[in-house]
């Protein structure tokens, strides 16, 4: 699996990276994943208010 983060529908709130286990997402003005950290559990999708994750 691949955790894609949809760039047009971030808003950079920092939910995703909040509550990252492994701290895989980092969010400038928009969150980006790091895909070598990232262990595809779900919670960032699950945590995302703009529904701008998928797995």
């Amino acid at each position: 699996m691949a955790v894609t983060i949809d760039k047009d529908t971030c808003t950079g709130c920092g939910a995703c990276a909040d509550v990252c286990p492994v701290e895989a997402i980092t969010v400038d003005d928009v969150a980006t994943v790091d895909a070598e950290t990232c262990i595809d559990c779900g919670t960032c999708v699950d945590e995302c208010p703009a529904e701008a994750i998928t797995l």
